[in-house]
């Protein structure tokens, strides 16, 4: 579960190391803890831009990139949940000089690496940098049972000079679209852990307990929940109530439209060193992304099974037309951008028989 996740990181002992895996899973939701989420900060925040220049130790990086990790897998049958590359020219700080640095700051970022590669669950993806090891960049799965499910949401995160001192800084790519409360079009995402946002004890950011690890789980289980709308602090004490849930229900439909919108910005311009990932995963979640937009359009509640047969509530009509005749329209353009990327996975993999045994075309009407 990914709330047992969470709770292990911030207050309890990690577990046993997970293992590497071919292809993304859905995760559990959980509930929402307001208290590590900022909806209402401004996100208007400016990025100094300098020249780049390599980190002081990034001849002892290199060497121990080489030796402990290997170099990165661009294959499409496996991509492997931690990896290092080289090439960083299209992350979000690219440009900002990773300032004066230490052995002591390596060897933090050393550890975060190896907490990554031990830790990750199955369903968070990250990159690591060689020659720039202050950068990272994460894909998240969105979580089964929220209006995110199926979705893959990615992050730029960066490792300031001062770093654990104070918090990494956190990109997401929004593609201009704000699908949550706690993730702005700007790209800001506002966390307690991240101290963009108040919270005590383990929910802010401690400089000897605190990793880009709980982060990262923390933006799944928490930020990307099964009921987003509660995650501002304004709209919490309506929770479990008729008005409040109705609000919610529509939040999560919008939520849900902007998430097929994020799906297809991913697959027309997937994210550097991610390119195979984004492949893969829409070619094998094609059929359940699809037959959830047809349930959905059906009348099913967003974030539901659709074997259950949850239904939209009656009251809700003509939110749930507008909904509707909004979702026919992405769908079928997303519709459109899955075969597409079945038709460029086949032809990446075309020399490899079994993954091209794979390839199955949707039947979803």
């Amino acid at each position: 579960m990914v709330l047992n996740k969470v709770l292990e990181l911030f207050c309890v002992k990690k577990k046993d190391s997970k293992k590497k895996v071919a292809a993304p899973h859905p995760t559990a939701n959980v509930s929402t803890n307001n208290s590590l989420l900022d909806p209402f900060s401004s996100g208007n925040g400016t990025v100094l831009l300098v020249q780049k220049h390599e980190p002081e130790c990034s001849s002892v990086v290199s060497s121990m990139t080489r030796t402990e990790y290997g170099s990165e897998s661009d294959g499409y049958n496996l991509f492997n949940q931690f990896d290092v590359v080289q090439d960083f020219s299209d992350h979000y700080y690219a440009k900002n000089s990773p300032g004066k640095t230490s052995k002591d700051w390596v060897k933090t970022i050393q550890n975060e690496w190896k907490l990554l590669q031990k830790d990750l669950p199955e369903s968070i993806y990250v990159r690591a940098y060689e020659d720039r090891i202050d950068l990272l960049r994460a894909a998240i799965v969105g979580p089964a049972g929220t209006p995110y499910h199926d979705g893959l949401f990615f992050f730029d995160v960066r490792f300031p000079s001062e770093y654990p001192q104070s918090p990494p800084k956190v990109h997401y790519h929004s593609g201009g679209l704000r699908l949550n409360p706690n993730l702005y079009e700007s790209g800001k995402v506002c966390l307690s852990l991240l101290n963009t946002w108040w919270g005590t004890g383990c929910e802010k950011w401690g400089k000897s307990k605190s990793t880009i690890l709980q982060v990262l789980v923390s933006i799944q289980g928490l930020v990307l929940n099964d009921k987003p709308y509660f995650n501002e602090p304004g709209n919490k004490n309506s929770a479990n109530t008729a008005p409040g849930e109705k609000y919610s229900l529509a939040y999560n439909q919008t939520a849900f439209l902007l998430s097929c919108r994020t799906m297809m910005y991913s697959l027309r311009k997937p994210p550097k060193h991610f390119e195979s990932l984004v492949a893969r995963h829409f070619h094998e979640r094609e059929c359940v992304i699809l037959d959830a937009c047809d349930a959905y359009i059906s009348g099913a509640v967003v974030g539901s099974s659709s074997a259950k047969g949850t239904k939209h509530p009656r009251d809700n009509n003509r939110s749930f037309a507008d909904f509707k005749k909004s979702l026919e329209k992405y769908s079928e353009l997303l519709r459109k951008d899955l075969a597409a990327n079945r038709t460029h996975f086949l032809k990446l993999t075309r020399d490899s028989p079994a993954a091209a045994d794979e390839i199955v075309e949707c039947t979803s009407s």
